[in-house]
């Protein structure tokens, strides 16, 4: 006989689950006390916040490609991590957050931080549900786990009433995860994707997801390569395929290169691997006529749910883009008198990391320039939202071994937690987070659970003062009323040393390449406070040459 929260944990550590990430409660006390005797098989990391704990849940299944677990309590617990239930969504990651629930005898009645969960995330989640009774625990945690992985990757919700959990039974615990083999490219699709490949003018290839298998992301490289065929990554996926080759030409993103936006709005053909199409990607779905797009499109996406849920292709291959882009690699390139217009793309993206001197204390470009000359070649970098991340996402170069954790979803305050969870995952590794001053006040907390963990990354807090993006907005848009967007900020590094870390303030550009060492040699980790002008808010316009526009225009 066992308890519901042993049973639960005993099948956790079967599926192959080792971290849980959550702040404790009382409604999932019998989790708790089950999770101390599997010390060293499945660790909790005791957060300080659960928004934090659904970042680090989040991040750790796009890095991993296995389901982050988050453990939170009900109510205001899951409330704060719906964030991470959100971020996970639109990352199309894999994560289960289990939910703390009122007992089954007070369900309906507003009992005390009660919430009807399957209500409240429905839309957040593949699937959100309530387990009614303890020897269902194993049915409901392995159909969780399988719709966490399968088709389009993404979060599942689990409630977890207290009674069951803490009701005996002798139900046994799962034995492991269900095998999913993805769905497979027929001969007949592959043979008339290459044929559309062949017949273009203009072809490119963009691709999208986080659960690239290393020869997938090398046989996508290498088709791309000897086909000579143009890549762009979706929004913030640019570390799946080495930014090196001379085929990729950038990331569709927020603020888009205007060589990016050619490259899709002129292709004649292209060949979407595992995009969803957001509104990123497509520049608010201009780039592609909705629903016809001008292009030939070939969409490749292991749901069937995304083919044709914005844009109607010309072929759609419901299948694992992994398996697709390794088959068509198989059968060799496709030939055709584009090479020119790769070169172009290539051209125009690598011109892009030419910037003037920015106006600023701490310069960025030659901070992106030192880290990209000196990050080792296997170093995860984070970021969370903000005008700052255009310099984690365009000013470095990821190889072939370099990952990218950052948001889709535009979080603020996700840099921290996935740095964390990375480091944890990956102790060995150099792992940097780009933070605005504003993006990092929202999960701040959380150094104290790196300190705890003993996962301290290196920490790059671009302080500027204000919430730089909204400010950028607002110049543009009601030019000299500032409003809401200036900050009083902290003592970034006095608090880094309170929280056990290396702390130091960056003044000057000169200072930071061995203010960055010192960070490296930390065995603490570190938090850099660099030094940004507001005036610095884009590499290439100014807070005042924006503001200049906007007057302009609106005298005009």
């Amino acid at each position: 006989m066992r308890s519901g929260g042993q049973l639960l944990v005993d099948s956790l550590v079967a599926l192959g689950a080792t971290r849980a990430f959550g702040v404790p409660g009382e409604s999932y006390l019998a989790v708790l006390d089950a999770l101390h005797d599997v010390r060293g098989q499945l660790d909790f990391v005791n957060c300080r916040h659960e928004g934090g704990a659904g970042f680090m849940a989040a991040a750790w299944g796009k890095l991993t490609g296995q389901p982050g677990i988050a453990m939170v309590t009900r109510g205001p617990g899951a409330t704060n991590a719906s964030i991470g239930v959100h971020t996970a969504r639109q990352d199309s990651v894999p994560m289960i957050l289990f939910v703390g629930q009122v007992a089954t005898d007070m369900s309906g009645r507003e009992a005390f931080q009660e919430v009807d969960y399957r209500a409240a995330f429905g839309p957040l989640a593949k699937w959100a549900v309530e387990i009614d009774r303890v020897e269902r625990i194993p049915e409901i945690l392995s159909r969780a786990w399988t719709v966490a992985l399968s088709g389009r990757p993404g979060p599942v919700v689990v409630a977890l009433p207290e009674d069951v959990l803490s009701a005996q039974t002798d139900a046994a615990p799962l034995s492991g995860p269900v095998a999913i083999h993805p769905p497979q490219p027929t001969q007949a699709a592959l043979s008339e994707a290459r044929a559309k490949l062949s017949a273009a003018e203009r072809p490119l290839i963009l691709y999208a997801g986080c659960r690239w298998s290393a020869e997938g992301a090398a046989a996508l490289k290498g088709f791309a390569e000897a086909s000579d065929i143009p890549v762009v990554a979706v929004f913030r996926y640019q570390d799946q395929v080495d930014n090196n080759s001379a085929c990729f030409c950038g990331e569709a993103g927020v603020g888009m290169n205007p060589s990016v936006k050619t490259l899709i709005r002129e292709a004649d053909v292209i060949l979407a691997l595992g995009p969803r199409f957001g509104e990123n990607s497509t520049d608010g779905y201009t780039l592609l006529d909705v629903p016809e797009p001008r292009q030939t499109l070939i969409h490749v996406h292991a749901s069937d749910l995304e083919l044709g849920k914005v844009y109607r292709p010309a072929l759609a291959i419901h299948a694992d883009p992994d398996a697709v882009i390794r088959a068509l690699f198989a059968a060799g390139p496709v030939t055709g008198p584009w090479s020119s217009w790769r070169a172009e793309g290539r051209a125009a993206y690598e011109a892009a990391f030419d910037i003037p001197p920015l106006e600023s204390p701490v310069d960025m470009g030659q901070v992106c320039a030192h880290l990209r000359a000196t990050l080792p070649e296997d170093a995860i970098i984070t970021n969370g939202a903000g005008n700052f991340a255009i310099w984690s996402g365009r000013f470095l170069r990821y190889g072939a071994k370099m990952r990218l954790l950052a948001p889709q979803s535009g979080a603020m305050g996700y840099g921290l937690p996935a740095a964390i969870a990375a480091k944890i995952a990956h102790p060995e590794r150099c792992v940097v987070c780009f933070a605005g001053d504003g993006d990092l006040q929202m999960t701040l907390a959380e150094l104290a659970t790196a300190a705890q963990a003993g996962a301290e990354p290196i920490v790059l807090v671009l302080n500027n003062g204000i919430y730089g993006t909204i400010r950028a907005h607002q110049e543009r848009t009601y030019p000299e009323r500032v409003s809401g967007t200036d900050m009083v900020n902290p003592d970034f590094a006095a608090l880094a040393r309170a929280y056990g870390f290396h702390g130091e303030r960056v003044e000057t550009t000169d200072a930071f390449a061995a203010a960055f060492e010192r960070a490296r040699a930390s065995k603490t980790g570190a938090v850099l406070d660099l030094a940004i002008s507001p005036e610095a808010l884009t590499p290439r316009v100014s807070l005042s040459q924006m503001r200049a526009t906007a007057l302009a225009a609106r005298a005009d």
